[in-house]
């Protein structure tokens, strides 16, 4: 597993046994893909190239999510500008997200073959030339295949930033430094926020090359500054680390599920809340587009939080039951009160669980099979993402802002019994009847 890759402290004593007692380890962990016995991983790097890692990866993932929501904070603009219904700009909005969901499994097969400074570079760089394409053109059906396009190039900066972060850090500091990295979603959002609508409202060509121009600096950090983490040959590789992680267990499917109900109330909150504050509470745009950047900022520094957490009482699953829990508790609150407090509360909320689910299944896949259970995890977050904008969109035509918050709310509902609590990180893991 991947939290063998370095020996944490207490782990030192047994360096020697455990390199040369691989398959005993194996057989006191018998899930599959769960055991690693290559102890020099990430003695082979300083410190501090680990956290300029950290960090490139952190740079190029935020700027795939401010490509993917970038267009959402566009939508006024369009609808002002271009008379252009709610339900088709909702559309154009998800055009990323189904692009996405396209080729997650398909760049998790390519990180798992070869590794990550080839994924991230190349992902960056083709999602820079088709956001460029989408601004240059004054076709709306053009700029929604473009951003298509774009969606399926940056589909691989889900998969291989994830991976990297968790391969380079031993298991007491994963989930703090995989919600840092996590912090990616809501900083680029929240940058796409401050940024794009003041841009849209002098055209919507330049939020969108303001994008491009991000995408296009993370490609080149990427290729200039990312490091693979070694790994062993497949050829003398252990089978339990090559062994499908999917076969004599549901941990995994259980996993994608819950990211998938708890990606509703994100993508909601991300594709409404400006839309609401000016239409609903007649806030100007500048207004709106702050309280989402607050919100987002919030949200960055609760994922760092909640990562702590989960490596302080050794549980990822743990803290996602509860945070589920609240989520569908205030999004009932907030269909009865149409409250801007609330909102914020749930745009916070809503994103603090996505850095916990990826740690858990990194931990639980391994090496061999990682980058294709996180594309798996974020196919399912995708595809959810890319249904509910026009869903919701209609509905809010038929029904206003309530209904939505409350069919919302029954998504992070039926998630709550399906975490399963019983993963533990390495060394932590224990064995559990039921969740």
């Amino acid at each position: 597993m991947l939290g063998r890759l370095e020996l944490t402290p207490r782990e030192h004593t047994r360096s020697d046994e455990s390199v040369t007692h691989g398959s005993d380890m194996a057989s006191r962990h018998p899930e599959p893909g769960r055991v690693s016995t290559n102890p020099n991983t990430t003695c082979q790097l300083g410190r501090s190239t680990r956290w300029v890692i950290m960090t490139i990866s952190l740079f190029a993932t935020a700027s795939s999510f401010l490509f993917v929501n970038g267009i959402a904070f566009a939508v006024p603009a369009l609808a002002a500008r271009r008379g252009v219904p709610l339900a088709d700009v909702c559309l154009l909005s998800s055009m990323p997200s189904l692009g996405m969901v396209m080729t997650l499994v398909v760049w998790g097969y390519v990180l798992d073959r070869v590794g990550e400074r080839i994924v991230l570079t190349a992902g960056s760089a083709l999602t820079a030339v088709a956001t460029y394409a989408a601004a240059s053109t004054h076709s709306l059906a053009w700029m929604g295949f473009y951003l298509f396009v774009g969606g399926m190039t940056t589909a691989s900066c889900n998969t291989a930033g994830g991976r990297l972060v968790s391969a380079w850090f031993p298991t007491h500091q994963r989930g703090l430094v995989m919600g840092i990295r996590q912090t990616a979603q809501p900083l680029g959002i929240a940058l796409g926020a401050l940024i794009i609508p003041w841009l849209s409202e002098r055209g919507p060509r330049l939020g969108l090359t303001f994008v491009a121009a991000m995408c296009a600096l993370a490609a080149v950090a990427s290729f200039i500054g990312i490091i693979d983490p070694p790994r062993k040959p497949r050829k003398i590789a252990p089978k339990e680390e090559l062994a499908n992680p999917y076969r004599g267990s549901f941990a995994l499917w259980r996993i994608h599920a819950v990211a998938g109900l708890l990606m509703m109330p994100q993508t909601i909150t991300v594709t409404f809340m400006l839309f609401w504050l000016i239409d609903r509470h007649h806030w100007s745009v500048a207004a709106a587009g702050g309280l989402v950047t607050i919100t987002q900022l919030l949200g960055a520094f609760g994922r760092i939080a909640v990562g702590l957490w989960s490596d302080r009482i050794g549980s990822r699953m743990q803290p996602v039951r509860i945070i589920a829990a609240i989520a569908a508790s205030t999004l009932f609150l907030l269909a009865l009160t149409d409250n801007v407090l609330l909102m914020l509360a749930i745009s916070v909320v809503a994103v603090l669980d996505n850095g916990l689910e990826a740690t858990a299944i990194t931990e639980f896949a391994g090496p061999f099979w990682s980058g294709r259970a996180l594309g798996i995890q974020n196919t399912a977050q995708r595809v959810m993402a890319a249904a509910c904008p026009s869903l919701f969109g209609a509905l809010v035509g038929a029904a206003e802002y309530p209904a939505v918050w409350a069919l919302c709310g029954l998504f992070p509902l039926a998630a709550v019994p399906l975490v399963p609590t019983f993963l533990r990180p390495a060394g932590q893991h224990t064995q559990a009847a039921s969740a």
